[in-house]
């Protein structure tokens, strides 16, 4: 039985990681930050099947003794400070925990088991102000927050592990990926929750910043089954994990509501307060290099990836909305 160990496994890719783990028999080992309230809901229905680890990215001993009670064959290195305009008011804490912290669980791995295979979380951000479309793993970075800067230097120094100690170390360049499992402060979460309160009864507006910034936006579980195959391969190297296709915000606001029969123009309020002070304008990926080497593909297109959110979060507030009316009963 291979054994692995996550960190961020209660996060949206770190919940469809694990699953998938699990569906393939592996012994699977999740790292958890000891909060006073920890949030399993990704991960409620395997809960049990994992064995937690008490750590934090920012404690080298904690990740050391981590990788001796796991003794794991692969490292997928989830974790982060990974809300994009939380980097821009706290830079030192997303500098501290996704940059820092990735030099701190190599080095973890390096020291008690440096045969382990390891996966970096790398990201889109990086490129920010794209200098050639679509982006491909040899285009040049320019990171255009605080949180695509720690995103660069994690990348880096997860190559230089790679060439400096032999390890077998890999990097995910991962787009834009999401799901019913996105956190409320991104922006494809705060659409499809928007859109549920407003056909519910429960909001009136949505309120938004710049609707014309493209993404390359894809399903988070078909992202997850390429961070796993690129742990399978002969030898470690880094891939571009994206759609290849791109869709602006106001793409994303108008599939949305009109699913739900509503016309977006009634509803979206264009706000100031949600535009970054640096935008990264285009995000295109091309993931040829993963077709071909890693026999990837995607199963989910966006229109139906945006549409299941919608399906959830109707669900979720439909349900939240009954419970408050028996309350007031």
């Amino acid at each position: 039985m291979k054994r692995a160990l996550i960190t961020g496994v209660t996060g949206q890719d770190g919940s469809y990681l694990a699953e998938l783990l699990l569906e393939k028999e592996y012994k699977v080992f999740g790292l958890r930050r000891r909060t006073s309230t920890p949030n399993y809901e990704n991960v409620e229905h395997i809960k049990d099947q994992i064995e937690w680890i008490d750590g934090d990215l920012t404690d080298l001993s904690s990740l050391i003794r981590a990788i001796e009670v796991s003794q794991p064959d692969e490292v997928y290195n989830l974790a982060a400070q990974s809300f994009v305009a939380t980097s821009w008011p706290q830079p030192i804490a997303t500098g501290e925990i996704t940059a820092m912290g990735v030099t701190n669980m190599l080095e973890a791995v390096r020291i008690v088991k440096p045969d382990a295979r390891f996966y970096q979380a790398s990201s889109s951000e990086m490129f920010g102000k794209v200098v050639e479309t679509p982006q491909k793993e040899t285009t040049p970075f320019y990171p255009r927050s605080p949180y695509g800067v720690a995103k660069v230097y994690g990348h880096w120094i997860t190559v230089n592990y790679r060439e400096s100690f032999n390890m077998f170390a890999c990097s995910g360049i991962l787009f834009n990926h999401e799901s019913p499992r996105r956190g409320l402060e991104f922006v494809t979460r705060k659409v499809t929750d928007g859109v549920a309160r407003i056909k519910l009864g429960l909001a009136n507006e949505l309120r938004m910043g710049n609707l014309d910034a493209k993404r390359d936006w894809g399903f988070a579980g078909d992202y997850v089954r390429a961070m796993w195959l690129m742990l399978q391969q002969d030898n470690p190297d880094d891939y571009v994990i994206s759609t290849g296709e791109t869709h602006t915000v106001q793409e994303l606001v108008e599939i949305a509501f009109n699913y739900v029969g509503l016309d977006w123009q009634e509803y979206v309020v264009l706000d100031e307060k949600f535009v970054r002070p640096a935008e990264v304008d285009l995000l295109l990926g091309d993931c040829n290099k993963a077709k071909k080497k890693l026999g990837w593909n995607l199963e989910v297109s966006f229109e139906k990836l945006v549409e299941s959110m919608v399906d959830m979060d109707l669900e979720r507030l439909g349900k939240k909305s009954f419970k408050q009316l028996k309350i007031y009963l």
